[in-house]
């Protein structure tokens, strides 16, 4: 018995339905590397920092897997990547100037919505696509260990970190639904 995700009447097939999870996947994990860019624009050094640059180098890692995939089975990118562009340089920096603490209040409120985000996919895919899948509960645990990581350099002591975090999980879940389906 192969266990089929259920579909109701207007959702999109199997072909369109993963088609707008690399979209939306390969725009995310761009905006993750601009977040980074920006933050680490403005916190050059110091401990914080390197745990950045680490996290950095692992969602290069994840942007790269997605543009290959995007080339492999001609998926077209959102047509707001120059709008995630900027707009995640911008975020990453503006949480790093109120301090590191912010900028990782700003990496756990981020990664919190993708790991909801990857496990839906995930579960969507049951057991189409395994490839992908196991692609995107890879990537999952990363952001979870990213998420972890920056609780460890004291996410929650952020000033404000509940706003800071509602506003940064708001942006999130409607970057991902305009990047779905734009």
């Amino acid at each position: 018995m192969t266990n089929k995700p259920h579909r109701l009447p207007g959702d999109p097939d199997r072909a369109a339905m993963i088609e707008r999870m690399i979209r939306v996947d390969h725009a995310g994990e761009h905006g993750a590397v601009r977040i980074y860019d920006g933050q680490l624009a403005v916190l050059k050094h110091g401990p914080a920092a390197r745990a950045i640059r680490h996290m950095a180098a692992q969602e290069k890692r994840h942007l790269d897997a997605f543009d290959k995939l995007m080339l492999e089975r001609r998926v077209r990118p959102t047509a707001l990547s120059p709008l995630w562009d900027v707009a995640g340089f911008a975020l990453g920096a503006a949480s790093a100037l109120l301090g590191p603490k912010a900028a990782m209040a700003c990496t756990v409120a981020v990664e919190e919505v993708i790991e909801e985000h990857y496990r839906a996919q995930a579960d969507a895919l049951g057991d189409d696509d395994p490839a992908l899948k196991a692609t995107i509960n890879e990537f999952r645990d990363d952001e979870m260990s990213h998420g972890a990581t920056a609780l460890d350099y004291g996410a929650k002591e952020a000033p404000l970190y509940d706003a800071l975090s509602a506003v940064v999980k708001t942006g999130s879940r409607l970057a991902i639904w305009l990047s779905t389906r734009i």
